[in-house]
């Protein structure tokens, strides 16, 4: 049931859109001074603010240090009203501390930590507002971010959120279709070498339609790739002409 009211019979989504369309991302980068690196993006109805110190000393416990490569320190959280719901969201909570977690996984998999040994990189993401993909949402934030603070990586790395509606691969779920009883999952990928950062899945999904949502997952993260490319290029031509005044 959830299906028939998730696509139209014309092939249509709740927002208009195609099966295969990615929601309109928009992205800044540069936007708080005060950090080594900060990028605000917005995909659809979902707005992320992720923030980069580092590369920098060790803080806290010298145990952590490793002698080959930096930590990668990453810790997520949302505003309090990034959601219809007003409740508090501490930063310790489960499902903050295990996105931050997945966070780190994904981009340790695409920042060369191998440059920096002894050291550690902070990345902040806050969620300003929610409407699903916040996962996605979040990495394609702090690539950006990444990038600004002039740390090197492999490749962008870039996540989308995939959902499969009657016998349909649905790309960049919102909120909506992700509540819907939709089986999703969300991937991260280098887009490039084809590498796979990371894959989450929340729900039960029958073998036979996984190929089918990794392949649409990662057909969403090239189309995000492109985005992105896109906003670094604008930003530096933007900087090189500030900087030529």
């Amino acid at each position: 049931m959830a299906g028939l009211e998730l696509m139209s019979d014309q092939g249509y989504r709740l927002d208009g859109r195609k099966a295969s369309e990615l929601r309109k991302v928009q992205a800044r980068m540069g936007v708080f001074a005060q950090a080594d690196g900060s990028a605000y993006l917005e995909q659809g109805n979902t707005k992320a603010l992720a923030v980069v110190y580092g590369p920098h000393e060790m803080r806290g416990s010298r145990s952590r240090t490793l002698h080959d490569r930096a930590v990668i320190n990453c810790q997520y959280s949302m505003a309090t009203f990034s959601t219809g719901e007003r409740k508090r969201r501490p930063h310790g909570d489960r499902k903050s501390t295990e996105m931050s977690q997945h966070l780190k996984q994904t981009f340790e998999a695409a920042v060369m930590t191998q440059l920096y040994p002894r050291s550690q990189i902070d990345i902040y993401v806050k969620i300003l507002q929610s409407d699903g993909g916040n996962y996605s949402v979040c990495v394609n934030a702090a690539t950006l971010a990444v990038i600004d603070a002039g740390i090197p990586m492999r490749d962008y790395v870039c996540a989308c959120t995939v959902g499969f509606v009657d016998e349909t691969a649905l790309a960049d779920l919102c909120y909506a279709e992700e509540s819907g009883g939709v089986s999703s999952l969300a991937l991260a990928l280098l887009p490039r070498s084809g590498q796979i950062a990371l894959l989450q899945m929340d729900a039960r999904l029958h073998q036979d339609h996984l190929d089918t949502l990794i392949e649409a997952a990662m057909t969403a993260c090239k189309g995000v790739s492109k985005v992105l490319d896109e906003v670094v290029r604008q930003h530096l031509q933007e900087v090189s002409v500030l900087s030529g005044e």
